[in-house]
C-alpha cells in the first residue's frame, strides 16, 4: 500500500459496465517528486474527498473487496488516513 493525497476527480459517462456507479479520483503520492507523471487514477471504495490522505492498493490487491472483485482496476482507495506518524513524529493529522 502507498499513501497519497486526493487532488482531483475523473468524470466519465462512457465506461465499462463494471465501473458504473464508481468514483474515480486522481491521486498524488506523498513522496511526489513534482512531476505530473506521478499523478494516477484510482477507484474510490471508501468515500474519500479532495485533499484527504488515503491508502491505495495496486495490482490484484486493488480488487480486495467483494464490491471490487470483478472491477477491471489496478488501483483502489481502501482507507482514509486520520494520522500519519513517521519515526515518532506526526507528519499528517486530519
Amino acid at each position: 500500500m502507498r499513501l497519497a493525497r486526493v487532488v482531483g476527480q475523473v468524470v466519465s459517462t462512457a465506461k465499462v459496465s463494471e465501473l458504473a456507479g464508481t468514483t474515480i479520483l486522481l491521486l498524488e503520492p506523498l513522496e511526489n517528486t513534482g512531476s505530473d507523471d506521478s499523478i494516477c487514477a484510482a477507484v474510490d471504495l471508501i468515500g474519500a474527498g479532495i485533499d484527504e490522505v488515503v491508502l491505495v492498493t495496486t495490482g490484484s490487491a486493488a480488487r480486495v473487496s467483494d464490491e471490487a472483485a470483478e472491477f477491471p482496476i489496478d488501483a483502489a482507495i481502501v482507507a482514509i488516513a486520520d494520522t500519519v506518524v513517521v519515526h515518532g513524529t506526526v507528519t499528517y493529522s486530519k
